[in-house]
């Protein structure tokens, strides 16, 4: 059956995510259309039929309401896709009004902002049986204080919504090895910058230990899909973003994480991270996203168009069925995992040889590049040097 591209994507903020879709969906012929910061790739993009890019000096949510719900009604009857942490509050707080006018996902706004809410992703982990690294909550400045002795290091000062946090501190969350007083020193800066943050124990062992699910839930209940990978590298190591990943079918990732998102009810999109403790072999959450995720290339190229699947099931066509790729991939960041190794090796666990193994004869996906799509490599480049301007 021939696929009917006449209903246009809008897609708000996101990095990788926004790229991929782009591209993949673009090519299909529907007609895309990005805004987002100077640092989202997809707004380059040849596929891209019209860029709206955020000025530097506009708040992104009032850029997008004025953009979204002002009265010339051009952008009226399209798909909108939140990919960012911020473009999803922007989404729960107009939804009514959106609706109005646009087509959006399957989401529950109540849901969505309690996945933003990091410390009450794990209450909900641990209301349904699901394991979940200890956490300590803060109660204001005396609370911090009773803490002393409970605290298990090394630990994590972790914000409650971490796309907050990463604004301010250019990271995802402080790793305290095992003073209280570094830890209280930590949790008192974040607040002068009016940024809830709670306490996490650190799960011990490698990031390879981690894995992810994929879903997407219909209103009533059915899964579009079930995607599972694994991570193998992070950098910095033990705290920053995944610069290797791998594909492969993970039975137990994947029943921890059907099990989570029926829990709670989900409709729409979901991802669910896990780290499985050696000291108990339990799988532990670590966090949910109710987006597409910076690996969206990946789970694309694995046989599981998931962005043309949902773009399918919301126009009321046919759900293309997932072909999985039955050799292994890994999505590289071929930089940051060269850090990565770095890291590694100054720990002395992992030899420059061990890791020359890890990244030969494997099929690799890359999140920028693309012979036929070159301009957003020129896009990040002109994003990262107006970063290093201001």
């Amino acid at each position: 059956m021939k696929l009917n591209v006449s209903t246009p994507v809008l897609l708000l903020g996101g990095k990788e995510n926004a790229l991929s879709i782009t591209r993949h969906l673009g090519k299909l012929g529907v007609t895309m259309r990005v805004s987002g910061p100077a640092n989202c790739w997809a707004l380059y993009s040849r596929y891209c039929a019209e860029a709206l890019p955020i000025p530097r000096n506009i708040r992104l949510q009032d850029y997008w309401r004025t953009l979204l719900l002002g009265n010339d009604g051009r952008l009226n009857g399209h798909i909108i896709w939140a990919l960012s942490d911020d473009a999803i509050e922007f989404v729960n707080a107009n939804r009514e009004a959106l609706k109005l006018r646009y087509t959006l996902d399957d989401s529950d706004a109540a849901l969505q902002a309690a996945f933003l809410d990091k410390m009450q992703t794990l209450e909900l982990a641990e209301s349904l049986g699901i394991g979940a690294p200890r956490h300590w909550k803060i109660e204001g400045v005396d609370g911090l204080e009773t803490l002393r002795g409970q605290i298990s290091f090394p630990a994590m000062v972790k914000p409650i919504q971490s796309h907050k946090f990463t604004r301010v501190f250019g990271r995802k969350l402080f790793i305290i090895e095992d003073s209280f007083e570094e830890l209280a020193s930590s949790v008192r800066k974040v607040w002068d910058h009016g940024i809830g943050v709670f306490v996490v124990e650190m799960i011990p062992g490698p990031d390879s230990l981690l894995s992810s699910y994929y879903t997407y839930r219909t209103a009533d209940g059915r899964r579009l899909f079930d995607f599972t990978k694994s991570i193998i590298r992070r950098w910095p190591v033990n705290r920053g973003n995944a610069c290797y990943h791998k594909t492969g079918w993970l039975p137990e990732t994947a029943d921890a994480g059907r099990r989570f998102f029926e829990g709670v009810g989900l409709r729409g999109l979901g991802n669910i991270e896990f780290k499985r403790d050696l000291r108990d072999g339990m799988l532990k959450i670590i966090e949910v996203n109710a987006r597409f995720t910076a690996a969206q290339e990946l789970v694309r190229r694995a046989g599981y168009p998931i962005d043309l699947m949902i773009y399918c099931h919301l126009t009321r066509q046919p759900v293309p069925v997932a072909k999985p790729v039955k050799k292994e991939l890994r999505f590289w960041y071929p930089v940051r995992d060269f850090f990565g190794f770095l890291d590694l090796w100054k720990r002395g666990e992992l030899s420059f040889t061990a890791w020359i193994a890890s990244i030969v004869t494997f099929r690799h996906v890359f999140p920028l590049a693309s012979i036929s799509d070159p301009w957003p490599m020129m896009g990040a480049g002109y994003a990262l040097a107006q970063r290093l301007m201001h």
